[in-house]
Order: structure tokens, then C-alpha cells, then sequence
């Protein structure tokens, strides 16, 4: 069958091209692909080509289909499959496996988050990277993958006992947490889950920006007020006042944060992060930089003394996907929060080669569209002369002036189709 896909064919050469999918094996999956989210990772992917560890070295001659963080359906099941799988199903991918890099987004020429069709190989099926998923809208399905990025950073962390060798993970429980740079669609994604997760949570949560109007929107979606029905203690702080240490480090009486994150990869960030370190404190490096020799300072007298140490993670695992979806189901992650911008197939090109120059947090892609990338803010706006931008906007408002399933449904139902 031919089926529409954005395909990467080399260092910022991504094409909306028209392929032909071969049959289903017994063992694979033909699945319609609904809604994929822009992630910075698609950029660096994009931006870097075969020198991005998870492109092929072959992709000019073998392009490979972008996105990874999407939601569907399955429209047909191998024969040998039928007992897992059912035509109809949604699904949401986890595009991360075990022991290897290749991923779907980056390594796969029949797989990826920016297509109409796609055929999910073995290798997935045989780690269970296809998940159930029951949610009202598919956008919330897409938007699990980053969410189990954070919150694999939060499992990974992790905590020491004297002349104890095995480690506690995990954050500290009742304890003092930041999040520096934490303003943008990932860091207010942690800041979401912290709030509304079962089990271990700090007592207070700082959360910097530099940028006073991320900071407005961030307290806006997850409220101090919010946070405190948790039990916690919300403040966000703007990082562009010189004296925002000493104001963090008073928040904490002097004893300094037993969890640390970074969202922005800029070493001086990491100094401060590492300055800030509590006795047995630990900085979670999560943003990922593109030059492979960044580097940044870090107190070995506080290693050696303070037992502080640092950690770095990428991506999550299954059980950390199946965690947001279970607490998207159940209403305790809002993923509408992250999202800022709405586009169609023909927009996914675009929208990853400028992620870092849009504006906003998230950017969603649904693929059997045709729809310019387009912000929820500007939907009133296109409205006074475009009839389906009125009616979204509308939708909109009703709901906070957050994307939502009903938006979802009446924009598939009524936008023009990309074929």
C-alpha cells in the first residue's frame, strides 16, 4: 500500500514523499499512525543526519522515516500475533529498546512518527513497545513518551547509606527538590508528574527560568496552589536575578537539594545546580547537548566529603510509559499543558527543522491532515475569517484554553486531508 511520510535523507533534508509499504510479515503490525509530537530530539536527528549515533550512516541512500512520540490504531495483526493484538486497537509506541540504539523516529524506513501507515517490525514486538492505550484523545497517547522521559529521570536518581553499597533510587522522599530550567514542555512535564505522583515526593519544588514569561504560563498550568492540596511546596524563581541562588538556598535553610535536575544544557547551569547540592544530593543531568565535548565543572571535594554525585538520562523505559498512560487514564497527568502549537503532516518537516526557533512548548502533528502549524493562541485570531479555526478556538476556551479530545475529534472530522 502507498502511504504518505516525512523520510530523512540526510543532514537537514527531510521530504514529504509518497512510499510504498510492503505486505505485513506473521510477525508484524500494519498500524494507522494518528498524532506524533515534536521532540528536540527529532531536530538534533535531523540537523546532525548520519553523525546522530541513532541514524543509519546509509540514510541517503536508505531515508528513514521521522517522529517518535506517536499514538494510533492497528489496522492489521500477523497471523502470529492474534492473541496479543486486535484490528481497531489503540496503541501508543515506547520507540526506545533495550541494548541497541536504533530507534523508530531515527533508524526504520517503514516506522516512524510522521507518517499516515506504518508497518511496527518484530524487534518491538518482542520487547512489548506497543502499548495499550484508552485514553479520550490520541494526542494524549503521544504525549506519554515524554512524559516516561521524566519520569525515568526521577527512577533513575538516586541516594547512598554509609558503608551501605547498593543504592536507594529514586528521589528523596519529603525532601528538597529543583528543577533548573525547568519552564519549558519537558521540565513543566516533570514539574506535573512530581505534583500528582504516588509515592515518593519532595516537601518543596523549585523551578527556574530565565524567561519571565515561560515562568507566568509554567504557574499558570501547575499551580503553587495545586501543589500545595499535594502536600508541596511549589516556587518558581527567575534565574535572571543574580542573587537566585542565595534565594534558593535559603528556601532550604542552608541544607542545600538532595535532588537537582537540569533541563537546559548550559555548564554554568550545572555549576549552580552543582553548588546547590545537599549531603547526598544528586544532579540528574536530562538535557541532552549536541556537542559531544560539552563539558562543565563539578566539586570533587564535595564528592569525596558530601557524597554528592551526578547522573545522566535519556528516554524511558516501557514501565516508565506505562506509568503516564496509567496516570493519564486516571486523570492524575494533564498532558494538554505541554502542548502550544497544532499542525498537519504537511507542517512536520517545518516544525522539526525550526523546532528551536517556534515559540512555545509542545508541537503536535496530526497526519491525515493537511493544517500549517499553527498556535492554539492564534486559533480566535485565524477564526474572524476561517470557520474551523472558530469552532477550535471555541472548543479551546471551553477548555481553559488547552488543546483537548473534543478539539481533536472535531479538527480530524473537519480539516482538509493531506492525501
Amino acid at each position: 500500500m502507498k502511504t504518505k511520510a516525512v523520510r530523512l535523507h540526510g543532514v537537514n533534508d527531510l521530504r514529504l514523499e509518497e512510499i510504498e509499504l510492503p505486505p505485513i510479515t506473521d510477525d508484524e503490525l500494519l498500524v494507522k499512525i494518528i498524532a506524533d509530537s515534536v521532540c528536540m530530539s527529532s531536530y538534533k536527528a535531523a540537523t546532525q543526519g548520519p553523525a546522530h549515533k541513532r541514524v543509519p550512516n546509509d540514510v541517503a541512500d536508505n531515508p528513514t522515516i521521522i517522529g517518535h512520540e506517536f499514538c494510533g490504531e492497528i489496522v492489521q495483526v500477523g497471523k502470529n500475533l492474534t492473541d496479543r493484538y486486535k484490528e481497531g486497537q489503540r496503541f501508543a509506541m515506547q520507540p526506545a529498546m533495550l541494548d541497541t540504539h536504533e530507534a523508530a523516529g531515527y533508524s526504520f524506513t517503514h516506522i516512524g512518527g510522521n507518517m499516515e501507515y506504518g508497518i511496527i517490525p518484530k524487534c518491538y514486538i518482542d520487547q512489548d513497545c506497543v502499548l495499550p492505550f484508552e485514553g479520550d484523545g490520541f494526542y494524549q497517547g503521544s504525549l506519554t513518551e515524554p512524559l516516561s522521559c521524566v519520569i525515568g529521570a526521577t527512577h533513575a536518581s538516586y541516594h547512598t547509606k554509609q558503608g551501605v553499597y547498593v543504592h536507594d533510587m529514586g528521589i528523596r522522599d519529603k525532601g528538597n527538590m529543583a528543577i533548573l530550567g525547568g519552564c519549558g514542555p519537558m521540565g513543566l512535564a516533570l514539574v506535573d508528574y512530581i505534583i500528582h505522583r504516588e509515592g515518593l515526593r519532595p516537601s518543596l519544588l523549585v523551578v527556574t527560568d530565565v524567561r519571565q514569561e515561560n515562568l507566568d504560563v509554567a504557574e499558570k498550568s501547575v499551580s503553587v496552589e495545586e501543589a500545595a492540596k499535594e502536600g508541596i511546596k511549589l516556587v518558581y524563581i527567575n534565574a535572571k536575578c543574580e542573587s537566585y541562588v542565595d534565594e534558593m538556598m535559603k528556601l532550604t535553610e542552608g541544607k542545600g537539594y538532595d535532588d537537582i535536575f537540569i533541563f537546559v544544557p548550559v555548564a554554568s547551569l550545572i555549576e549552580q545546580g552543582d553548588s546547590m547540592l545537599g549531603y547526598d544530593g544528586c544532579l540528574n543531568f536530562f538535557a541532552g547537548p549536541s556537542d559531544k565535548k560539552f563539558a562543565a565543572k563539578f566539586n570533587f571535594y564535595d564528592v569525596h566529603y558530601n557524597a554528592t554525585h551526578i547522573v545522566g538520562t535519556s528516554g524511558g523505559n516501557t514501565a516508565d510509559m506505562t506509568e503516564a498512560l496509567n496516570m493519564a487514564a486516571k486523570g492524575r497527568l494533564n498532558p494538554s499543558i505541554l502542548l502550544s502549537h497544532i499542525g498537519g503532516l504537511d507542517a512536520a518537516a517545518h516544525a522539526t527543522l525550526e523546532l528551536p526557533n517556534i515559540p512555545g512548548f509542545k508541537k503536535l502533528i496530526y497526519n491525515h491532515i493537511s493544517m500549517p502549524l499553527t498556535a492554539i493562541a492564534d486559533f480566535a485570531e485565524k477564526g474572524k475569517t476561517d470557520p474551523m479555526y472558530k469552532e477550535l478556538a471555541g472548543i479551546c476556551e471551553r477548555h481553559n484554553g488547552l488543546w483537548s479530545a473534543e478539539a481533536e475529534k472535531y479538527l480530524l472530522e473537519n480539516a482538509p486531508k493531506i492525501s
